[in-house]
């Protein structure tokens, strides 16, 4: 029985992925091919979720995960594990044979990697033609996109909706963008593919479970990343590819676009920042899923010749037959051949097609440090030195190495440099025959590895993501509701988060928070102390006059808070009262602190001026007399003689003596009622 080969084609959304899984499921034994290791991790959970551990195994550049009994296999297009002999093979993300640095490699299962039973190739129909000419027997099924997928034009970062991912093609761009929301919305998760899995994943899951409502993201989310995203923004349109800057291509813009709007929820994308408008017909080119179709596809020779280095730069050198095939550019493993072919003392030691096909395997080290292509080189002649002289890379000296990279401390682009170059040693580990002890030295790099994975994540959130502003803007946009907790102190947090001080009845934002925080502590104050001012305001007018007090300034105490002031009323024994209350607080609660500071200031002053409030009101006194009497009252009961000088000649021995029982002394200097001299009234003259 002939073996079944379809090619499964169609734009993002449309679950080929998902149904390549099944169909591997269906056979015993199954191999699948991803394009990001980051991918390959995803599909692996997946598959063991179904199946077990013991079932799955994982094997990329750097990770390899086999139980002894696997019967499916989870890897990048590059580590596609030769000589299996399974059931089942896909290959997914096929459109990436044209890419001009993996593309030979995509090019090369294509044409070579089959299952005893079924193949499947996964990717954009812009492969139908090419695929229907290099494999003619294929079968072709074209899946539909589940969602529609919108443009919407440019949008200000600042009015970016919730559920976005904004895609740039820079680290510096990244980390500038991710800094812009974490100082406007609260933060953003980050995924690059230079990134470990468990740093990826660990930032991923802040954005699937709301922690984040953004995510800034390079072109590694175009490849089979399934994310919860509504909205993807570019916020450039070019990118470097390894020689210089290009712009990116309809179909690579619709690869990236096509990831909003996963299943059947519609999608938009659009730009922002300084990226330009799309024109009308790459627009309409993405909305309607019609690309220009692949042509030429990638190629470089498979069939390997060994016998000395010439021979195999020779043969890597081979141009294709087929039409459809072009020849690759040189890639990063033929430019490192072709550098250690001109040291002469190494050239001495590849006498057999043994030791020039380890020569081979050495310079396929993928260059993950990224310092020079000088310093590459010269770490895949040390190894390949130390594997022709005893066989194996010295236990000491990888020790050392992986050593210098196990140390959690430093910023991102330290901890993310270090992860790099463990990324390497990593790879090592992988190779066959490299090292001695090689499983305990996978488990030892795969540690150092993690160990910096989960302190990238954590300088990652630190710098990127303002917690506080993240979860309070997030509850405020849900409407649920916010409950401020108020410590002895006064300080205010709301779901655990400190946003400032409750002083009274007067709210200060934290000092701490810059301009774009203080607006949303200031709404989310806003909300949540309403149910404390109220609370607040029912204790106090409930308190009992010995908690409130007033300051020689006039100011109004309630214990050590200010919660008012006496300023100037109708009279000065009828005081006006200024409360200090937030606006936030409402009318009702600053109308009841009002009435009970009256209740306090009446009373205080009716018990410290009652001798001076009665004299005033005493309708016997005649009519000169009493208008001494309102003068004293409204000096509270002490004046200078001079003021009243001349009322004080008028009056009669009778007037003065009818003073004198209400307490009135006449001094050479100074008029005044003997029992306002003492403490009480005296602090009420204020």
């Amino acid at each position: 029985m002939s073996s079944r080969i379809c090619a499964v084609l169609g734009p993002t959304n449309t679950g080929k992925t998902h149904y390549a899984i099944e169909r591997m499921l269906a056979y015993q034994t199954g191999v699948i091919g991803l394009p990001l290791r980051l991918l390959a991790r995803e599909v692996y959970d997946r598959v063991v979720a179904k199946r077990g551990s013991e079932a799955v195994a994982l094997v990329t550049g750097e990770e390899r995960i086999v139980p002894p009994r696997a019967r499916y296999w989870i890897s990048t297009v590059e580590a596609m594990p030769r000589g299996l002999a399974t059931e089942f093979v896909a290959i997914d993300e096929v459109q990436l044979c044209a890419d001009p640095e993996r593309g030979h490699v995509f090019t090369d299962r294509l044409m070579n990697m089959r299952g005893l039973s079924e193949t499947l190739f996964l990717g954009s129909d812009t492969m139908w033609g090419a695929i229907s000419k290099l494999v003619p027997e294929a079968e072709f099924m074209r899946r539909d996109r589940f969602s529609e997928l919108i443009y919407t034009g440019s949008r200000k970062i600042s009015r970016m909706r919730p559920q976005s991912a904004i895609v740039s093609f820079s680290v510096d761009s990244v980390y500038s963008i991710a800094e812009l929301l974490r100082r406007q919305k609260g933060g953003a998760a980050v995924v690059m593919g230079a990134l470990s899995p468990r740093t990826r994943n660990a930032q991923v899951e802040m954005y699937q479970n709301g922690d984040v409502d953004y995510l800034v993201a390079t072109d590694a989310i175009g490849m089979g990343l399934n994310l919860n995203i509504d909205h993807v923004a570019f916020s450039g349109l070019s990118k470097f590819d390894g020689r210089g800057m290009r712009n990116l291509m309809p179909h690579e813009l619709a690869q990236i676009a096509g990831r909003a709007g996963r299943y059947q929820n519609k999608g938009s994308f659009g730009v922002t920042g300084e990226a330009r408008l799309l024109p009308d017909e790459v627009v309409e080119a993405i909305e309607s899923h019609r690309f220009a179709p692949i042509k030429k596809l990638q190629w470089r020779n498979a069939d390997l010749r060994f016998g000395s280095v010439g021979t195999l730069m020779a043969s890597l050198d081979q141009r294709p037959q087929n039409p459809v095939l072009v020849k690759a550019r040189d890639a990063r493993d033929y430019l490192t051949l072709q550098s250690l072919s001109q040291d002469a003392v190494l050239m001495g030691r590849t006498g057999d097609a043994r030791v020039v096909q380890k020569l081979w395997d050495v310079c396929q080290l993928p260059d993950f440090r990224q310092v020079s292509h000088g310093e590459h080189v010269a770490l895949c002649g040390q190894i390949f030195e130390f594997l022709t002289d005893s066989g194996r890379i010295p236990a000491d000296w990888f020790a050392e190495r992986v050593k210098q990279m196990d140390k959690t401390h430093g910023d991102i682009d330290s901890l993310s440099k270090r992860l790099a170059y463990i990324r390497t040693w990593t790879y090592v580990t992988n190779r066959n025959g490299w090292l001695d002890d090689v499983d305990t030295w996978r488990d030892e790099t795969r540690a150092v590895e993690d160990r910096l994975s989960d302190a990238l994540h954590l300088a990652l959130t630190k710098r990127f993501v303002d917690r506080r502003t993240s979860v309070l803007l997030r509850r405020l946009k849900q409407k649920e509701a916010l409950v401020a907790e108020v410590n002895t102190n006064g300080e205010v947090t709301v779901e655990g988060e400190y946003i400032g001080k409750l002083s009274g009845f007067r709210f200060q934002l934290d000092k701490t928070a810059d301009a774009d925080q203080q607006k949303t502590l200031r709404s989310a104050a806003i909300v949540a102390l309403q149910p404390e001012f109220s609370l607040r305001s029912d204790r106090f007018y409930n308190a009992p006059d010995v908690e409130f007090d007033f300051t020689e300034q006039g100011g109004l105490m309630w214990g050590e808070h200010a919660v008012g002031k006496l300023v100037k009323g109708d009279s000065v024994l009828a005081p006006r009262i200024e409360v200090f209350v937030d606006d936030e607080a409402g009318p009702d609660v600053a109308e009841k602190l009002r009435r009970r500071l009256n209740h306090f200031i009446a009373r205080k002053i009716t018990a410290a001026f009652e001798p001076l409030i009665a004299m005033r009101d005493d309708e016997a006194l005649p009519g000169l007399a009493k208008g001494v009497a309102f003068r004293l009252a409204e000096s509270l009961g002490v004046i200078p003689r001079s003021v009243i000088s001349s009322d004080i000649k008028a009056l009669d021995q009778d007037q003065r003596g009818t003073l004198r029982k209400h307490g009135i002394r006449f001094g050479q200097y100074t008029i005044f009622h003997h029992l306002m001299l003492k403490p009480a009234p005296t602090r009420l003259r204020l």
